[in-house]
């Protein structure tokens, strides 16, 4: 008989856990031991082997949220990305990459790649014709980041992973912005998962990890990578991202609700002149973005007019924090210019589209009205003249 499907909440509460046989706890409890036996058992428990009792579990988690066979989890996301990529290639290999990437992604790509003899190639778009046109003979791997960072394109996962197959390539996304509530690639035939799990899956801006979901094959590929590399993530920090998912569900479908009504909001202004939300209809890929997300996410950028200075505009915000990360449950805003495309020169990211001025907005549970109220007193200084705006 097939096993009922459970649902999101579910998973999030329950799978994976650790179960405490001697008191019967209602949570996991914290294996935090570096060293196990090796002679008469069935598991041979190494921290660095991804295996430990809390690793296992929660990698039982991350597979199950992202309806694959298995995953891995990693000190962060880089790590995760970076392991993955390496795993399926070597010199001689060829990688077409989506132009509008993670700055930490281009970086290891452009400054890396070459002393390991790899060949890369970066899309003139995100369409799946622009990825077709890149692929060589030498090519092994597609990788793509749909909603991207930091101006939220929208990739069609199923023409990719049609591509892909029809190229005998390896597919691979970054889901970080969708997270796993929003947005399954694996259901629309990629092979590789990742997601900085710093992010949506920890949500309180505390920890660093990373995560990785495909299916046995080649999570095993990875793995034997993986070990070598050794960026497996600590018992405590597993303990906490496990603690964490538990209320990922209600917390991404809460920064959903809130991102629509805050983008609307903004759309909305005279002081801003662009939006960069998926859920807006004014987004070009808005029907696409409802065809294969959930929930459109709760993250977007936005551009002010230019009569308001966007860098002394974020040091005006009392509520929403200048932060250099994103997905924790309180609002934070940045410039992607300074921080997560700062290595980017800055032709590089005229190229992709990120204006000096843009503003990344990670949307909390906060009420809505409390961040439009404090949204409007910082334009209102800024625009004033009570402050004098730097260019």
């Amino acid at each position: 008989m097939q096993q009922r499907k459970i649902g999101l909440n579910t998973i999030c509460t329950h799978v994976g856990e650790v179960k405490d046989e001697q008191f019967k706890g209602a949570i996991s409890p914290l294996y935090m031991s570096s060293s196990y036996a090796f002679e008469d058992v069935d598991v041979k428990r190494y921290p660095r082997y991804f295996n430990t009792p809390n690793q296992e579990a929660l990698c039982k988690k991350i597979a199950a949220l992202e309806n694959t066979e298995a995953g891995l989890i990693f000190g962060s996301g880089m790590a995760a990305i970076t392991t993955s990529l390496m795993a399926f290639l070597r010199a001689g290999d060829h990688i077409v990459l989506q132009q509008v990437l993670y700055g930490g992604t281009y970086n290891l790509v452009v400054e890396e790649f070459e002393k390991f003899g790899i060949e890369y190639s970066f899309t003139e778009g995100w369409q799946a014709e622009d990825f077709e046109k890149e692929i060589r003979s030498n090519t092994k791997v597609i990788y793509i980041e749909t909603p991207s960072n930091p101006l939220l394109t929208i990739t069609d996962l199923d023409a990719i992973s049609k591509l892909a197959k029809k190229h005998n390539l390896v597919s691979m996304i970054d889901n970080t912005f969708a997270s796993p509530v929003n947005q399954n690639p694996i259901d629309f035939g990629i092979d590789v998962v990742m997601h900085s799990a710093t992010k949506y899956m920890g949500g309180h801006s505390d920890i660093l990890a990373g995560a990785v979901a495909s299916s046995e094959e080649n999570i095993h590929r990875i793995f034997g990578l993986a070990k070598n590399f050794g960026g497996s993530l600590s018992d405590y920090t597993v303990w906490l991202l496990e603690r964490s998912l538990k209320t990922m569900g209600l917390r991404v479908k809460a920064q959903n609700i809130n991102a629509q009504h805050m983008a609307e909001y903004l759309e909305g202004n005279e002081a801003v002149t662009k939006v960069y939300y998926p859920g807006l209809k004014s987004h070009p890929e808005h029907e696409l973005a409802k065809a294969q997300m959930k929930g459109f996410g709760g993250m977007l950028s936005f551009e002010l007019h230019e009569d308001y200075d966007a860098n002394q505009f974020q040091k005006e915000l009392q509520l929403i924090k200048s932060s250099m990360s994103l997905a924790g449950v309180e609002s934070t805003v940045l410039s992607p210019t300074k921080t997560s495309h700062s290595l980017l020169s800055a032709e590089e990211r005229a190229k992709q589209g990120i204006a000096d001025g843009l503003i990344r907005f990670s949307v909390g549970i906060e009420e809505p009205e409390d961040l439009i109220a404090d949204i409007e007193q910082a334009l209102k200084k800024v625009r004033s003249g009570n402050i004098v705006a730097t260019s």
